[in-house]
């Protein structure tokens, strides 16, 4: 009939969408894909090379740990020390745009022992760059602080999903070297060039995004 109210019936707007919520094994894959331990092998070759055969399993070993601890503490204090030192998550993805963006160049215009090359002999990695920022590099930092800040009742959840992310990570680490010897030197070059190219793309579109993003927030202000 005219004029009979409609019940129930609410108009949505675009600003009544839900947020995204996630679950141990939606973390697990962001986490995966955020990491990408496939697409870092060509690095994990060329930064073990160096390294004697017989300490490479406690190098990985150990740079898994250093990376998995950072990881863990940022998800627990990144929110605290963003605040304390009034950055934003926006400064963050620039700075971790402009770390992977001169990596990416080392990597296309640098031979695969040049990548993290410098004016002392060779040695084994410490912290740098296998750690930090290679696993726990800027892009993981603020996934893991985003997963805890949006769903900070799930605690347990992202620490389980980062633990398995990173024990897969440390698996193809300690591999990388028999798959450097399966597929040869020269594809393993080939693939370095290749990810170089598909890094700086990364590199750039995090730092676009971020400059957008604070350009956004600062006009709304």
């Amino acid at each position: 009939p005219i004029g009979r109210p409609s019940r129930g019936r609410r108009r949505r707007g675009p600003h009544n969408h839900a947020p995204m919520n996630h679950d141990f094994l939606s973390a697990l894959v962001l986490l995966l894909l955020v990491l990408d331990p496939f697409g870092s092998l060509p690095i994990f070759i060329s930064v073990m090379r160096p390294v004697p055969a017989e300490r490479r399993t406690r190098v990985a070993l150990r740079e898994t740990a250093i990376a998995f601890a950072v990881l863990l503490v940022f998800m627990v204090t990144g929110q605290a020390f963003l605040s304390l030192m009034r950055l934003s998550e926006r400064s963050l993805e620039v700075a971790g745009g402009v770390i992977l963006l001169v990596i990416a160049m080392r990597m296309i215009f640098a031979s695969g022992d040049e990548v993290y090359a410098s004016e002392h002999a060779p040695r084994e990695p410490l912290i740098f760059p296998l750690a930090v920022p290679l696993l726990a590099g800027p892009s993981a930092m603020a996934t893991v602080l985003l997963l805890a800040s949006r769903q900070p009742d799930r605690p347990w959840q992202w620490v389980g999903a980062l633990t398995v992310a990173m024990a897969v990570s440390a698996v193809v680490l300690l591999a990388a070297d028999r798959i450097r010897q399966w597929i040869g030197d020269s594809m393993v070059s080939a693939i370095e060039k290749l990810m170089g190219l598909v890094l700086t793309a990364i590199a750039v579109e995090m730092v676009l995004a971020g400059a957008i993003n604070k350009e956004i927030v600062s006009a709304i202000n």
